[in-house]
């Protein structure tokens, strides 16, 4: 995997974007950008169970659905909304109407897909979602920004937005090298000094520690060194490859509701103590 993981020369740079997080521009609820170096990985999967899983432990929770060309929230949740985040931009609808209730008890605010005009980000763009996040922040607990994947200025500037970035990867040498890439971004341009992983899809107990501390090492190497500031990976934990996945995912349910004493509810229901014990409590 240290081959996989060390960088390339040709690695390209990506697109300008922010040089710091900007969470301090709008107080509230603690802001929480999950995302991924690529797609496909369960990102938007985990989001969702995980708000479930949050609600649960009595937190008031919001999903902003930050994917802003590839919107697919929506389908995860089996939800068919009359509003949606493009009308709120566009001045078709009121922010307060396109918040919805979601299966498990959160809000979402969903994108919608096909949102071309907004996959770019203009200044219009970017006052348009920070002023979304300002207005609704206050009343949450937590918001969960689902992003894009990759490191696209609209994604950069949406983990930007948030004070915690958490990475979703799988064990697959594709997706933990396009993590890397992501992680070595937010560590250059947002001049981040942590990022918390998890690992979606571990064959194994343990397979995530191990990936995170061999990911670290590399950090180290490379990241660490050419930026003069530390970066640390935090390992969120595992959640394993477990059937009931696909079988939640192609019902368009929600997997902490349709089977939540399955080993992979279990996990993410692990992961939302962790969050909530480490970055909700009031010592956080």
């Amino acid at each position: 995997m240290s081959d996989a993981l060390s960088p390339q020369p040709t690695t390209p740079a990506a697109p300008a974007g922010p040089a710091a997080p900007l969470a301090s521009a709008a107080p509230g609820a603690r802001i929480i950008a999950v995302t991924s170096g690529k797609g496909g990985v369960g990102k938007t999967f985990v989001s969702a169970n995980l708000a479930a899983a949050l609600t649960r432990r009595g937190q008031r929770v919001l999903v902003l659905d930050a994917d802003l060309g590839l919107a697919n929230l929506d389908v995860v949740l089996n939800l068919h909304p009359k509003i949606t985040l493009h009308d709120v931009f566009t001045g078709k609808a009121a922010l307060d109407d396109a918040v919805i209730a979601a299966p498990g008890g959160f809000d979402v605010l969903l994108a919608g897909s096909g949102m071309v005009e907004y996959s770019r980000l203009t200044p219009e763009v970017r006052n348009q979602f920070l002023n979304v996040i300002q207005a609704l922040t206050p009343r949450y607990d937590v918001v969960l920004l689902d992003t894009g994947a990759g490191i696209s200025d609209v994604v950069l500037f949406s983990v930007s937005l948030a004070s915690e970035v958490l990475i979703v990867a799988t064990p697959e040498p594709t997706s933990l090298t396009d993590a890397y890439a992501a992680i070595k971004v937010l560590a250059m341009q947002q001049k981040r000094q942590h990022v918390r992983m998890v690992i979606n899809q571990a064959a194994r107990p343990g397979d995530g520690r191990a990936i995170t501390s061999q990911l670290q090492q590399v950090l180290d190497r490379f990241v660490s060194t050419e930026s003069g500031r530390p970066m640390r990976l935090i390992h969120m934990g595992d959640i394993p490859a477990d059937p009931s996945v696909r079988d939640a995912v192609m019902r368009r349910q929600l997997l902490l509701l349709q089977t939540p004493g399955c080993p992979a509810a279990l996990a993410i229901a692990q992961l939302a103590n962790k969050i909530e014990s480490t970055l909700l409590s009031p010592a956080a």
